[in-house]
C-alpha cells in the first residue's frame, strides 16, 4: 500500500508495491497519461514531473520516495484560469513537432521559472538539459520560455 498526494489530492493505493516506479503509478493506477515513457532510464526527460516542486525523472523514481510528497503532473499546470503561460507560451512559438517529449520538456521549463523568473540562455540551457527532442526543437524551446518569463513578469 502507497499513498501519494499527486496535484493536491491524496490518493491510497492498496495494490501498488513501494518499488513501483513512480510514472507507472500515474499512468496506470491514477490514468494520469500526459506524463510519457521515454527512455525508462531517466537519460530522456519525457517522464518529467514534479516532486516538491523540483523536477525528477519518473521513470526511476520508486513510488515510495514519492510517499509524503507532493507530485505535480502536467496535468495540473494549467489553472482554473486557463493555460499555464509555458503552454501558451509553447503553441505561440510552434514548439512541438511529434510533441512526444512536451510534457516533460515544460515541466522542466515551469520548475525553472520557479525558481528563477529571468532565465538567461545559459540558465535555460542548464535546466533543461536531459530533456531531449527528437524533433530538435531546442531554439524554438528556448523562445518559448523566454516568452513564458515575460509573460509572468521575468524579464526575458
Amino acid at each position: 500500500m502507497i499513498s501519494l498526494n499527486v496535484n493536491g489530492e491524496v490518493h491510497v493505493l492498496e495494490d501498488v508495491d513501494a518499488a513501483t516506479p513512480l510514472l507507472w503509478v500515474l499512468r496506470d493506477h491514477l490514468g494520469l497519461v500526459g506524463t510519457k515513457y521515454g527512455c525508462g532510464g531517466g537519460y530522456c526527460g519525457a517522464c518529467t514531473v514534479h516532486l516538491n516542486g523540483s523536477p525528477v525523472r519518473s521513470c526511476v523514481t520508486p513510488s515510495s520516495a514519492a510517499e509524503g510528497q507532493e507530485v505535480g503532473t502536467i496535468e495540473n499546470l494549467a489553472g482554473d484560469a486557463g493555460l499555464h503561460p509555458l503552454q501558451e507560451a509553447w503553441i505561440e512559438h510552434d514548439v512541438p513537432q511529434c510533441g512526444y517529449c512536451q510534457s516533460g520538456q515544460i515541466m522542466s521549463a515551469a520548475a525553472l521559472l520557479a525558481r528563477n523568473p529571468s532565465p538567461g540562455d545559459a540558465d535555460i540551457d542548464a535546466a533543461m538539459q536531459g530533456n531531449i527532442c527528437r524533433c530538435g526543437t531546442y531554439q524554438r524551446i528556448r523562445a518559448a520560455i523566454h516568452g513564458a518569463a515575460e509573460k509572468l513578469g521575468g524579464a526575458a
